[in-house]
This record gives C-alpha cells, structure tokens and sequence, in this order.
C-alpha cells in the first residue's frame, strides 16, 4: 500500500488557505529597515536573480523528478485539523490538547511531501506512537476516538495501518538486532527487506518520524538497545541513509515518555485527591442522616 502527494517546494498561502505547490518567487514588503534602506533594494536584487525562473522547472534532477506536480494543490494544515476536530465527539483533555495539535500538524507535513512513501515500518511507528501517547488517556472511548480522528485526518485507514503495524511486530518477534539490520540490508525477503530496498534505490528517500519510531519498536521487540549507537547502524550503516534525525529523534522519543510518565503520575495524584473527596463528602452525608434518624427518633 503506497500513499504519496505533492508538497510545494515553493509556496505562498493565499487569503483562503490554498497553498499552490511550485508556485513563483513570494512578493516582500516594501518597509523601511533600521540601516536606512527599504526593502526594494532586496526585493530588487532578488527579482534579478530570478529572471526567467519557471516554477519546477529549474534544471535539477530533483526539479526534473517532480516538477509536474507544479501548480497543483496542497491540502493545508489547516485543513487536517479541521479534519481531525471534526471526526471528533469530544473535547479533548488539556493535558493532551498540545501534544495532539502538534502532532497532527508535524504528520501532515510529512504526509504531504511528494516524498513521502507509505511502508508497513512507518505503520509500526504510527501505532506505536499513539498507544504510547494514549496509554493513560482517562478515558478509553475516548482515546479510542481521537485515533480515528486522527488517522482518517491524515487520509489512512486504522485498520490497515495496525494490520501493517503488526505484521513488522510479529516478523520481529524471535529475531535478534543482527537480523533486523541484515533486513536493512535488503537481504532476504521480509517485508522490512523490501522496504530497505526501496529505499536504497530512492535518491529522495524521506525519513520520517513515525519511520524511527517503528525501528526503535522493532529494538524494544528483539531486546536490542534502544540507542545511538544502534540507531546510528541501522539507518546510517545498515539502511544507508543518513541518521542524524532518526538519533535526534531517538532523544525526542525519550522525553516525550519521561513527560507521559510524570503526567500519568499528576493524573493518579489527582484522581486519588478527587476520591478522597468523594468519600468525605459521602461520610458527611451518612453522618448528617444518621443525625436526623436520631432527632426524629427522639421525637
């Protein structure tokens, strides 16, 4: 299952939200700097360098391999969130409202990036990610429905995306790092060696987030240790690619986890002060009827 779209390589937004991909050089503001000169003096200078410029179709094999998708629309940010805030039933819990918002808004540029390509090891990280983030959300229902919200915003199917997760999970399952990185290879003929392959083969692979996480599952299943190291072999060495986001990613992952721990520690603290309150409440009740009970049987 493939899923790509265009992203721009140069944009303006427009007044409705309509980011146009491959559009021309964005106009700049004529005001007046702190050293005395006005903007034109750049702009200028700009529009002389750009003489003759046409959007994708610059000569560069990059420009080459995805100048078609020049003019054509980009969903917007905007409008997965709406998507997602839609597919809501709802309000979601402060705590998560942040996390949540950034996380669709880092999802949708990277699912919208004409490099983008769909693989089972994004699926995993994907997954991973949200049962992770929701583990402790207080409500499961809940939880439940903001991933559905989120995976139809995006323009997947959740199903599909855990079938995928799960078939990455369960190949890992009784298999060491040394067969994973073999995988990375390319070598055999696993779903995670077909997606290794592809990759090599793809000058303009993207690395995304959820691609990172997926690997750092595939560690925590075949007892490998999560860290730079390993990190840095599989996708520098063994994948071939660069790994300075997947190592940079492997930190952000750390502290994202440390957060979810200290915020399932205040949620338990507070539901913990809220039952005690209860019972005190229900206490004070039970002592004012047996009060009354007593008046009235003196009466």
């Amino acid at each position: 299952m493939k899923f790509a779209s265009a992203i721009a390589l140069t944009f303006t937004i427009s007044n409705n939200n309509v980011v146009d991909a491959f559009t021309g050089v964005s106009r700049i503001g004529r005001r007046s700097s702190s050293f005395g000169m006005t903007d034109t003096f750049f702009a200028d200078d700009i529009e002389k360098q750009t003489v003759g410029y046409q959007a994708g179709k610059a000569d560069h094999p990059f420009a080459k391999r995805f100048g078609d998708l020049a003019g054509k629309k980009v969903k917007t940010v905007g409008e997965s969130m709406e998507e997602f805030v839609g597919g809501l039933d709802c309000t979601i819990n402060p705590l998560y409202r942040s996390m949540l918002t950034d996380l669709v808004g880092t999802t949708h540029l990277t699912t919208v990036d004409a490099r983008f390509t769909y693989d089972k090891v994004w699926a995993l990280g994907f997954i991973t990610s949200m049962d992770v983030l929701l583990k402790n959300y207080p409500e499961r229902d809940i939880a439940a429905n903001i991933v559905d919200a989120f995976t139809k915003s995006m323009g997947f199917d959740e199903k599909t995306l855990r079938a995928d997760a799960d078939t990455v999970s369960s190949w890992a399952e009784g298999k060491n790092g040394e067969d994973v990185a073999a995988a990375l290879r390319g070598e055999g003929d696993s779903d995670v060696a077909a997606i290794a392959k592809a990759a090599k083969e793809e000058e303009y692979w993207l690395y995304s987030r959820f691609f990172g996480v997926g690997l750092m599952k595939m560690m925590e299943v075949t007892g490998t240790e999560v860290s730079f190291d390993n990190m840095k072999k599989w996708v520098g060495t063994d994948l071939g690619k660069s790994s300075q986001k997947a190592e940079s990613d492997l930190t952000l992952w750390g502290g994202v986890k440390s957060k979810l721990e200290m915020m399932e520690t205040l949620m338990k603290e507070v539901e913990i002060r809220e039952k005690k309150k209860q019972a005190a409440r229900l206490e004070a009740k039970a002592e004012a009827a047996m009060k009354k009970a007593e008046e009235a049987s003196k009466i």
